[in-house]
């Protein structure tokens, strides 16, 4: 196994590791905005936007070009999308596995 790429993967797995960044990205879906639009529409500074985008820009996750003053950021690989919707069916996954055990355990003691 390549450890290089490896490490890459650890790295672009980090840039979605935070539950702001998932945000923006799901933001980002409905097409490019401008980072005005995502402190305004997210709740959130602008500084700690900007720190967020700058950690998806550096993984190449997004990109951004320059209208006049407006930053207008974009994805830059909307298979991004695939990635987070598989997370999120493996999530509804572990949620129903969970929830078949408790309903076995309950069963097991008595319960409905």
């Amino acid at each position: 196994m390549d450890e290089r790429l490896c490490s890459m993967e650890a790295e672009f797995f980090k840039a979605l590791a935070h539950p702001t960044r998932v945000r923006i990205l799901k933001h980002l879906k409905e097409g490019e905005k401008c980072v005005c639009e995502f402190t305004e529409d997210l709740d959130i500074e602008q500084s700690n936007m900007s720190q967020h985008l700058a950690i998806l820009r550096k993984q190449n996750i997004v990109g951004c070009r320059k209208e006049g003053l407006k930053v207008i950021y974009k994805v830059n690989y909307p298979q991004i999308y695939e990635i987070l919707n598989l997370v999120e069916d493996i999530l509804v996954s572990q949620v129903n596995e969970t929830l078949s055990l408790l309903n076995k355990r309950n069963k097991g003691k008595g319960g409905e």
